[in-house]
């Protein structure tokens, strides 16, 4: 059981009577309290007066990270889960590299409730990887399964957990139904292994339940916060600021009240949100490195397909070669998610 926006304790809910549920729940919880037990992913060398980390070191970065004192200002994006920063956070002394204080305080190996397997889960990063649970693909930091090697990102790994703060609230709980087939009602298609209420017809898919409450798109100079209805009657209004595109006011989109900027989901996150850009990717059929870049202004041609490379991209970090490939020519189809369906 899920509250959705302040979650509660959860239960994997089954077609079968409570007191199975009870057992399931009873299960979990044991799964929690062993992470008690498991190493912690940071040294702490400073504290303040409150017992807070003022500076720490994690085992996924090189340099020492210090707590910020700074409110707002900034317009990056966290390491581990790529969404914009927010207070409070690490960054590092010595290079641009920013971790939400919640991503940071995650330990090395985890034991979760939805994830069949039932097996630890051990943080990892700098791997590109598809989350078996929102679909997206990402290089950011993730959790992987011991056993049958499955990825999960930290966005999901946060919104799937008691306490976490999910993208919109619900009145009534969620279950989470494994079996479950179904619309969403975020996105109006076709869905399975979904949150579902009792109480009413609510029905979230796992990609549309961890979707990040606000976003940052230059179509705007605030954050676009998610949006599950559109108050406005006026059809003219219900289009997309972005595309430029119609909008159905029953999807749920994102949204500047300031500006009044209204855009789809997937143009605001485009194909491939969650990429640390400047990252090195190794490619087995080029030689040296490869920096996965987004071409913007400057359009070379791919050199394998020869067409423009006008979004997400490899390109060689020798100055002298001039080798680029689109990231879906270089990757094979497992890395290839395409969000065209939220639009």
């Amino acid at each position: 059981e899920l509250e959705h926006f302040v979650c509660q304790d959860p239960l994997v809910s089954t077609k079968n009577d409570d007191e199975e549920l009870e057992e399931v729940h009873v299960k979990w919880r044991f799964g929690n309290l062993s992470d008690k037990s498991v190493e912690s992913a940071t040294c702490v060398f400073e504290r303040n007066d409150a017992g807070e980390a003022t500076k720490i070191k994690h085992f996924k970065h090189l340099h020492d990270l210090k707590l910020s004192p700074f409110v707002g200002g900034y317009e990056n994006n966290c390491d581990g889960c790529m969404l914009p920063i927010s207070e409070p956070f690490y960054y590092c002394l010595e290079c641009v590299f920013f971790l939400h204080k919640v991503c940071a305080e995650l330990p090395k190996v985890k034991h979760v409730w939805h994830h069949p397997c039932q097996q630890p889960l051990s943080l990892i990063s700098n791997k590109a990887f598809c989350c078996g649970m929102c679909w997206h693909v990402s290089n950011a930091f993730a959790y992987e399964c011991c056993k049958c090697e499955t990825k999960i990102c930290l966005r999901c790994m946060i919104a799937f957990t008691p306490g976490a703060r999910t993208c919109l609230k619900h009145e009534h709980p969620l279950f989470f139904y494994r079996d479950y087939k179904g619309r969403c009602n975020a996105c109006s298609l076709p869905t399975w292994a979904a949150f579902c209420c009792k109480d009413c017809n609510f029905v979230l898919h796992r990609g549309c339940f961890s979707l990040p409450i606000t976003a940052h798109h230059k179509c705007d100079v605030h954050l676009l916060s998610l949006t599950d209805h559109d108050d406005n009657s006026y059809s003219e209004s219900h289009y997309c600021d972005i595309c430029e595109e119609s909008r159905d006011p029953n999807r749920w989109f994102y949204h500047c009240t300031a500006c009044d900027t209204s855009a789809h989901v997937g143009c605001v996150l485009g194909q491939y949100p969650f990429f640390k850009l400047g990252s090195i990717y190794e490619d087995k059929d080029h030689p040296h490195p490869l920096t996965i870049v987004k071409k913007i202004y400057y359009y070379p041609e791919c050199d394998k397909c020869g067409k423009l490379c006008e979004d997400l991209a490899l390109e060689c970090s020798k100055s002298d070669c001039r080798y680029i490939i689109h990231w879906n020519c270089a990757t094979s189809r497992s890395l290839q998610r395409w969000w065209e369906w939220l639009l």
